[in-house]
């Protein structure tokens, strides 16, 4: 029993980097036999990782059909970020008094990749790096709690779709202003870069929502 246990939460590991390496798109359906085949494991421990995926809200079993990656509705969204950037907002004040020299570090090697990314306009490795970034500053926070609310949010965010690319330099500027702060140990800068780092992304979700056909999308 033990050993299923732990085969199913490796499975359900498997599983979620898979999503969140933006292996499934908002909406596309996840073949189970194949993932199965893959991992070279039985049903049992991929179904149950699934089931504990659609709690989560990133998955979704639509009877007679599938498995499908789930679609996150722009007012859902709205309603994330409404949390999100309060509590990014709390965990860029932390962070700001406690970064290390070398969190300081990996946050200029993202930067550097990020540069990279938006010249190419390569949404899906930024949105990566993106991840990365804010993970820096959840870490950071030294606070567990925030942490793993954040955490949480952004999870939940997995399966929401935006055109981003009209605002990416922008949103890439703010990093860099983040990280200056954070630099600089300025706890309220970086709570009010945080903030209108979020806004930005708000105002976007804001000025979509009336749009149903969305052909460039990153998730975020």
């Amino acid at each position: 029993m033990l050993k299923t246990v732990s085969l199913s939460d490796q499975v359900y590991t498997v599983l979620k980097g898979m999503i969140c390496d933006h292996r499934f798109s908002p909406g596309a359906r996840v073949n189970v036999e194949e993932i199965t085949k893959e991992l070279g494991v039985s049903r049992t421990p991929v179904w149950e990782a699934v089931r504990r995926l659609q709690q989560e809200g990133l998955l979704e079993n639509i009877p007679n059909r599938g498995v499908f990656m789930a679609e996150l509705s722009l007012q859902k969204a709205l309603y994330l970020y409404a949390v999100r950037e309060v509590l990014e907002g709390l965990a860029a004040k932390a962070a700001a008094q406690l970064i290390s020299d070398q969190a300081l570090a990996k946050m200029e090697g993202i930067l550097e990749r990020q540069k990279a990314s938006v010249e190419a306009r390569d949404l899906l490795v930024y949105s990566r790096l993106d991840f990365d970034f804010h993970a820096v500053v959840y870490e950071e926070s030294g606070n567990p709690v925030l942490k793993e609310m954040l955490d949480s949010v952004r999870h939940k965010m997995r399966p929401m779709s935006l055109r981003t690319g009209s605002i990416l330099p922008q949103l890439y500027e703010d990093h860099l202003a983040l990280y200056q702060a954070f630099k600089a140990h300025d706890p309220a800068q970086a709570e009010a870069v945080f903030l209108r780092h979020n806004r930005r992304m708000i105002d976007l979700i804001t000025s979509q929502s009336n749009e149903s056909a969305m052909p460039e999308k990153m998730a975020v």
